[in-house]
């Protein structure tokens, strides 16, 4: 006969026991009693209806703590329908508190309570109450029932696959071909084209560095040929589970960003982006802080700025130049006449399936096309400004003023994107052609008789010096030079005859994106001048998470601008080799000269009318930054005010929208001015717009 120590301790291992679900068909019985789809349970228990389904139908069992919610729904659902031979067991937690009251006992996680009437309460898992919390959220993803998780998860190293809105999914996956597979099978995870010639955005699954070593992937990228070329290499073990698996990489490979394919088969695209949070897959320039996050704050994160802009698939960079053709598809369907089929047809306004050669003076030196015609003819040096004032140009007056007070653009080059007017068909070649400001192209032109005041830069050249001879101008700087009252006498010209504002749809979603993060973090646009740099003293603060979304947009806007030009890479390229880039439609260092000039030209109209409103001129300007003496430490201390209050209309405003004016602070300013007094490039040495509008990433 047994003793009590083996009773209580038979009794005992029960007790430790996972609680014990009824047969997959009851549970199935259960459900349909109450009316309950699998698809609003799924809902409910924070999962996907793939998963409720493999439940009832014995494929696979819940984990705690979704087990001990799904069975104390079960339970009370059991009460109320009793089938015929029913074999379900009840916990006295769940009898004496049927989940139809909604009240919360002591032996069920408060956060997983699953009420049997309302099964789209709000799910947090119990493993993170440890963990900081997550901040507000800013803004639902766009409800789409293909996507019903969002566009997006970061995958923790305990299967807790964080999404948008706080929802967060069990992911079985030990390998990454079962996380692939997962994620198009059982996610729930996408977003919708943002055109409608346009395709859905893959799913992103960001991998933290506890993920990346339990799907076999090391936790850095180390020894020299993986940094070299940022990728695995073609033997390891990752690399080969993948091809074994018949799942293709791009030529990227294996990656910070990896992507993971197979052809298409019909409508339906089999494509998951990974992106490996310990390889540096976030630059910190660009997503400030967010690495250092917890997992469901970089899900907010990256889920609002998905939301708002596009689904990150590369970095911002990459995503800025992803969404020009997401707004702008290369392509759209159209009845073939002869066959009555529908074909694949180009779409106006976008700039096509195949890449285009530029014209020599638009391409870099090491083109094929400068270098296998042996052109000699200069470029196009259509950049940022770059400028000192000279010492010698200083008054007393100036040289007495106790401050330097500093004016950032917000956004200057996606203001300057606004109803741009590019070319999209190849360019022709001009000789003696007459000027016409509304043509898109490059001209050769000599405006070095053209004299300006030497208290502030030339608009013709990014050093702000006077052009010693004939130069190749884009449209705008020319177009410029008009408005100052100069004749413009083409010697000869590249033109295209197609044009389009290509760039007008990318810029709204970006300008809305910006404003509205902006309006989230308390800089709204009914603030006085006051109240806005009072606002944005304190903005980044207000919430750290959509701070790093407002600067991953500022540089998309950059980043995707350097994109349009972006340089061959590796040091056994050689010139008039061509490099991937070039293979793109997108590759277009002509729509880059556009844009940049257009924001250069924005800023020297600007600095002129504050030259004639308040007799002031600045001392520096670094991109779209400039620097004023100022008798006090606020812009408010020298900006021209009309006799009612309201700003000057011509000059310098403040705001929140792209092209007004924020204070900025003078430090990397002034360290901009030492590196150029020393013949050094600003652009390569400070973080930001000039580096990345310079070739991109």
């Amino acid at each position: 006969m047994a003793s009590e120590e083996e009773l209580f301790a038979s009794v005992d291992a029960l007790l430790d026991e996972e609680p014990q679900l009824p047969p997959p068909a009851e549970r199935a019985r259960l459900r349909e009693a109450a009316g309950i789809t699998q698809a609003r349970l799924a809902t409910a228990l924070k999962t996907t209806t793939q998963s409720v389904k493999n439940w009832e139908n014995g494929r696979s069992e819940p984990k705690s703590p979704r087990l001990d919610a799904y069975q104390r729904l079960l339970n009370g659902w059991a009460a109320k329908y009793p089938g015929r031979g029913s074999a379900l067991a009840v916990t006295p937690a769940a009898s004496s508190e049927p989940a139809a009251s909604g009240v919360e006992t002591a032996d069920t996680p408060q956060d997983l309570t699953v009420p049997a009437i309302e099964l789209a309460r709000p799910a947090t898992r119990p493993a993170v109450t440890s963990r900081r919390p997550a901040v507000k959220k800013a803004a639902k993803p766009a409800a789409d029932p293909r996507f019903p998780h969002g566009p997006l998860a970061v995958l923790d190293g305990d299967g807790s696959a964080y999404g948008v809105d706080g929802i967060v999914l069990d992911c079985p996956a030990t390998t990454v071909v079962e996380l692939v597979e997962w994620t198009l099978r059982e996610s729930g995870l996408g977003a919708p084209k943002l055109n409608r010639y346009g395709k859905d955005s893959d799913p992103l699954i960001v991998l933290t560095a506890a993920a990346a070593v339990k799907l076999g992937l090391p936790e850095r990228l180390e020894g020299h040929e993986q940094r070299r070329s940022l990728r695995l290499p073609e033997d390891h073990p990752v690399v080969k589970q993948v091809a074994k698996a018949k799942w293709q990489l791009t030529q990227r490979g294996f990656g910070p960003w990896a992507r993971i394919y197979r052809k298409a088969q019909g409508r339906e695209r089999q494509c998951v982006q990974l992106a490996i949070l310990s390889w540096d897959a976030l630059d910190e320039r660009s997503w400030p802080g967010v690495t250092e996050m917890e997992p469901a704050d970089i899900a907010r994160v990256l889920g609002v700025y998905a939301q708002r802009v596009i689904t990150p698939r590369g970095s911002t960079a990459v995503s800025g130049l992803e969404l020009m053709t997401a707004m702008r598809p290369p392509t759209k369907p159209e009845r073939d006449e002869e066959t009555g089929n529908w074909i694949s047809g180009y779409n106006p306004g976008s700039l096509g399936t195949e890449p285009m050669d530029p014209a020599p003076p638009e391409a870099t030196p090491e083109h094929p096309v400068v270098v296998n015609s042996g052109w000699t003819g200069g470029f196009l040096n259509e950049e940022a400004y770059q400028w000192v004032r000279s010492v010698d140009t200083l008054s007393d007056e100036e040289c007495m003023l106790p401050f330097a007070v500093g004016l950032d653009l917000n956004t200057a080059f996606l203001a300057a994107a606004a109803r741009l007017v590019v070319g999209l068909s190849a360019p022709d070649h001009f000789h003696n052609v007459k000027f016409n400001p509304k043509i898109p192209g490059s001209w050769l032109v000599d405006l070095s008789h053209i004299e300006l005041d030497p208290r502030l830069p030339s608009p013709f050249t990014p050093d702000g010096s006077r052009p010693t001879g004939p130069a190749w101008y884009q449209t705008h700087t020319l177009a410029y030079a008009q408005e100052l009252g100069h004749d413009v006498h083409p010697i000869e010209a590249y033109l295209r005859r197609e044009t389009g504002a290509y760039l007008d749809p990318w810029h709204d979603r970006l300008k809305n994106a910006y404003v509205d993060t902006l309006a989230d973090l308390g800089v709204t646009k009914d603030l006085d001048d006051r109240q806005f740099l009072t606002a944005m003293e304190q903005h980044k603060q207000a919430d750290p998470a959509l701070a790093a979304v407002l600067a991953a947009i500022k540089a998309t806007v950059k980043g995707g601008v350097g994109k349009l030009r972006e340089r061959p890479q590796g040091r056994h390229y050689k010139d008039g080799e061509r490099w991937p880039a070039l293979e793109r439609p997108t590759w277009r260092p002509d729509i880059r000269a556009a844009v940049i000039s257009k924001a250069r030209v924005n800023m020297h109209r600007k600095l002129l009318n504050m030259s004639r409103m308040t007799g002031l001129f600045p001392l520096a300007v670094l991109s779209d930054c400039v620097v004023y003496p100022s008798p006090g430490a606020s812009p408010l201390d020298f900006l021209p005010y009309a006799a009612s209050g309201k700003p000057q209309p011509g000059g310098f405003r403040l705001g929140p929208t792209p092209g007004l004016a924020k204070l900025e602070g003078v430090q990397e300013m002034l360290w901009a001015i030492d590196l150029m007094e020393q013949g050094l490039n600003p652009a390569r040495h400070i973080k930001g717009g000039a580096a990345v509008l310079d070739e991109g990433e």
